[in-house]
């Protein structure tokens, strides 16, 4: 039985197994900007960082590859820019993801451990995996 289906995450920490009503939406100042300028207006990406080693690189891998098959569906690419830019895929769905959990795929709820600034860092983060790159000339 993987750590998911136990209600536990990588760190060994319960999972809730209730969902919450509270939508954990943006202030109204910030909920009228897309979605990628909102991680980066309110989001902490480094604060995020420091989130995801502990709590989300066990299955997410630490370059966000994901691939981790816990139950039907692995865990998604967080590089994959189209996917990404994909509105299903926006900070309300990831706020969604992390406080809630998805069933289906073996991710636990977070909303018990994590704060919502925390989950808004943690967001910036993921979105840096499938910003576009400098090159260098």
């Amino acid at each position: 039985m993987g750590l998911a289906a136990r209600g536990l995450g990588a760190t060994g920490a319960t999972a809730d197994s209730g969902a919450t009503t509270d939508s954990g939406a943006a202030p109204d100042s910030v909920a009228a900007a897309p979605d990628s300028a909102r991680a980066a207006v309110n989001g902490n990406a480094a604060a995020g960082k420091k989130i995801f080693v502990v709590k989300c690189v066990a299955c997410h891998k630490p370059n966000g590859r994901g691939g981790l098959k816990l139950t039907g569906n692995p865990t998604p690419d967080w590089r994959d820019a189209k996917r990404m830019a994909d509105p299903k895929y926006d900070d309300a769905y990831l706020r969604d993801c992390i406080t809630n959990g998805k069933i289906k795929s073996g991710m636990i709820s977070w909303k018990s451990q994590l704060k919502p600034a925390d989950i808004v860092n943690l967001i910036a983060y993921i979105r840096t995996f499938s910003a576009p790159r400098a090159t260098a000339r």
